[in-house]
């Protein structure tokens, strides 16, 4: 799947583009109907209340799991785990941590995309 710090650093490089609208999924799920009007006005797209109702109930972590394996098929299941964020609390030993942390401070701290995901991220 390649290195999680290298995928950020490339798409780094666009975070500044007027064509390019960065959104983490912690914040779609602290607030999923404001991240929808968001992405839609970042579209150009007008939405009715009924149109973003819709939208934000298909958009669930729950809906799309149901659904995930007519979308993703047998990769369903590797996508879909929880739907949760900051599992990786139950994951990761304190040294784990640690070293996750000065690992992502010393590739992407700095940037633009390092400082929105180590905000929605970390600081939760």
């Amino acid at each position: 799947w390649g290195c999680y710090f290298e995928y950020l650093s490339k798409w780094n490089k666009y975070a500044d583009d007027e064509n390019v609208m960065t959104i983490t999924y912690e914040e779609l799920k602290e607030n999923p109907v404001l991240g929808v009007k968001n992405i839609a006005a970042f579209f150009g797209i007008p939405l009715t209340e009924k149109e973003l109702q819709s939208v934000v109930e298909r958009s669930t972590f729950q809906s799309m799991k149901k659904n995930s394996q007519k979308t993703h098929g047998e990769f369903g299941n590797v996508l879909f785990r929880k739907g949760g964020v900051s599992d990786w609390k139950n994951l990761f030993s304190e040294d784990q941590n640690e070293k996750m942390d000065k690992a992502f401070e010393e590739h992407v701290g700095g940037t633009k995309l390092g400082t929105k995901l180590k905000y929605n991220v970390y600081c939760k």
